[in-house]
């Protein structure tokens, strides 16, 4: 009887003990989950462009004292973006780097992963002040079908060195998907401000209306009408 009883006493010990690991165990693995958690909804916030501002929905802007604001709402992978990038670019970017015009980019992502990772490369692009050099670029080099897998990690590093962007924070920046989070608030603003198409143009808060976007007679007009000169 002694010795069974030394037995179930060294049982419980052992497994006092175990009870005593395994709940360290459960502790670290909880505290680390939260610290996680924590992190990811800190940065999934505080991450954005140098050339962003919180109050302009998230957009990559130009100008800012400029007495003309004009917002861009666009998405990389869409057609009619293209489209009335091939008619307006050069005029809106003469503008821009003239700076007559308080620009906003707002880079939209509703079609698909691609245009997520062209709109965050676009961000890392600004922060190398190459962004209209890389928003001209995507729309040059953009492919015939959507989401087709033309646009990777590696090919947009290949299109920003293209472009003359030497830095490895570039490349660092789009292989770790520095922006994507800053992505998704371009995208959850947009949506708040009820902007369902691309591309959407506001002079002044007001929206231009689609027929004026393959007229470049009526497009600038309106930019006139709003002061530009």
């Amino acid at each position: 009887m002694a010795k069974k009883e030394k037995k179930s006493k060294l049982e419980a010990k052992d497994n006092g003990t175990r009870n005593i690991v395994i709940g360290m165990i459960i502790l670290v693995i909880v505290v680390g989950a939260i610290t996680a958690i924590t992190k990811s909804r800190t940065n999934s916030h505080a991450t954005a462009p140098s050339a962003v501002a919180t109050s302009d929905g998230y957009g990559i802007e130009f100008n800012k004292s400029a007495p003309v604001k004009v917002d861009f709402y666009e998405d990389f992978q869409c057609p009619h973006c293209r489209d009335f990038e091939a008619v307006n670019n050069t005029y809106i970017n003469g503008l821009v780097t003239a700076g007559k015009i308080h620009a906003v980019y707002h880079p939209m992502s509703f079609i698909g992963p691609e245009s997520i990772l062209t709109a965050a490369a676009s961000a890392c692009a600004s922060d190398q002040g190459k962004f209209l050099e890389m928003h001209k670029a995507l729309y040059q080099n953009q492919p015939a079908t959507e989401n087709d897998g033309t646009w990777t990690n590696t090919k947009l590093v290949q299109l920003g060195q293209s472009l003359g962007i030497t830095s490895s924070a570039y490349d660092n920046c789009v292989n770790k998907g520095q922006y994507i989070n800053w992505v998704n608030n371009v995208e959850n603003y947009a949506g708040s401000q009820n902007i369902n198409s691309t591309p959407t143009v506001l002079i002044n808060g007001k929206t231009l209306p689609q027929a004026d976007y393959l007229d470049p007679v009526a497009f600038q007009a309106a930019f006139k009408a709003a002061g530009v000169k």
